[in-house]
């Protein structure tokens, strides 16, 4: 094969496995068609009649004895590793989680949820159904059996029917159910069918299991199949109740009403593959300058002058600059004050003098010294 001829065979792969832009139209959800219900009534009729001859330990009974005194296991001691691994396919747990693994990406590429929900439902009417029959029958399994050709009923067990074949028909019959396309639901009923029957077979060969009780976990299988399209209102109503939740909480963490930490939780979740991103335009100011607080205002306020130390003036120089202001009859004016240091502010004439040598009026000429006055430069220097 050239390699031409598989890079294009490549690229279709990886597109198929590329999420779909939008929820596929094609998409059908089973109906309870006639058909249906015909064989849902044809199951539960011999679901009962299974059940009536264990109760009434027929020749059914005699079945499951004489299988189990054949051993099979000892019969075939070389399956035994093989068949261990096997019946492993019909354990709920490892099942269910290797099922919902591929059910969830179908979900998140065809932008629905109904495949995640309705394998919940199914394995809810299983564990419902199954589980009430085992604990109201209580039959104990052929390792602890007590009396020979008796059905064992009643005496606290919980093996009838089997839980493995069971959960064989439902977990892998839920993928023929999910199918989109004729071929692959022809295909994975097939696939189903043999899984389901080689599990049921297997726990027959180890033991665990009588054959009655394989046949009615088959039958109990096919009765939840049949019945799920039912629940297609409820799966389909869950769903819009989930789609409901996520968009509320989207509006919550878009409105900053969710706590941080739980914030960084929440947003992988709700980002629904990368559709919606989280913006929260009202809650960081960054991104809004018109939303930032005004800067506060700093008011200056000029130092306040320091008051000059008083200095001690003759008693002569004072008298004689206070005898020259009264000869001349002279008041000083007095400055407006100014509120910068917020106290008024003193004139120049109420000042204390820097220097002791008087005042610092300059001398005048046209009038005559004050007698007894020492004479002094007039700058008051």
């Amino acid at each position: 094969m050239r390699t031409d001829q598989i890079l294009p065979r490549l690229e279709r792969v990886f597109a198929r496995l590329d999420r779909e832009p939008e929820r596929p139209a094609h998409l059908q959800t089973p109906r309870m068609s006639r058909h249906r219900v015909v064989l849902l009534g044809a199951n539960l009729a011999f679901y009962l009649a299974i059940v009536v001859a264990v109760l009434t330990t027929s020749w059914l009974v005699r079945l499951d004895w004489q299988i189990m005194f054949f051993r099979p296991y000892e019969q075939w001691p070389q399956l035994h590793a093989f068949l261990d691994y096997l019946v492993v396919l019909g354990q709920r747990g490892p099942t269910a989680v290797m099922v919902a693994a591929w059910l969830g990406w179908r979900s998140w590429r065809q932008h629905t949820l109904r495949p995640l929900i309705t394998l919940g439902v199914a394995l809810l009417l299983l564990n419902i159904t199954v589980g009430a029959v085992k604990l109201g029958l209580g039959r104990l399994g052929p390792h602890y059996a007590t009396e020979i050709g008796s059905a064992e009923l009643f005496a606290g067990g919980d093996i009838f029917p089997s839980g493995h074949t069971a959960n064989a028909v439902v977990t892998w019959g839920i993928l023929a159910y999910l199918a989109s396309t004729v071929v692959t639901r022809r295909v994975l009923s097939l696939v189903s069918a043999v899984v389901s029957l080689s599990v049921g077979a297997t726990t027959v060969y180890l033991g665990t299991h009588w054959v009655s009780d394989v046949l009615l976990g088959w039958l109990a299988g096919l009765l939840v199949m049949l019945a799920l399209p039912w629940f297609e209102p409820l799966i389909a109503l869950v769903e819009a109740y989930v789609f409901d939740v996520r968009a509320r909480l989207r509006s919550l963490v878009e409105a900053g009403q969710v706590p941080e930490a739980l914030t960084g939780l929440l947003v992988p979740l709700l980002s629904a593959g990368g559709k919606w991103q989280l913006q929260r335009a009202a809650a960081e100011p960054a991104e809004r300058p018109s939303a930032q607080p005004a800067p506060p205002v700093v008011v200056l306020r000029q130092p306040e002058q320091a008051e000059p130390a008083q200095v001690p003036v003759p008693a002569s120089a004072s008298a004689s600059a206070s005898g020259s202001a009264q000869a001349a009859g002279h008041q000083p004016a007095a400055r407006p004050a100014a509120h910068l240091s917020g106290r008024p502010h003193l004139i120049r004439s109420e000042r204390t003098p820097l220097t002791p040598a008087g005042s610092r009026r300059p001398a005048h000429a046209d009038r005559a010294p004050v007698r007894g006055a020492a004479p002094r430069p007039a700058a008051g220097g």
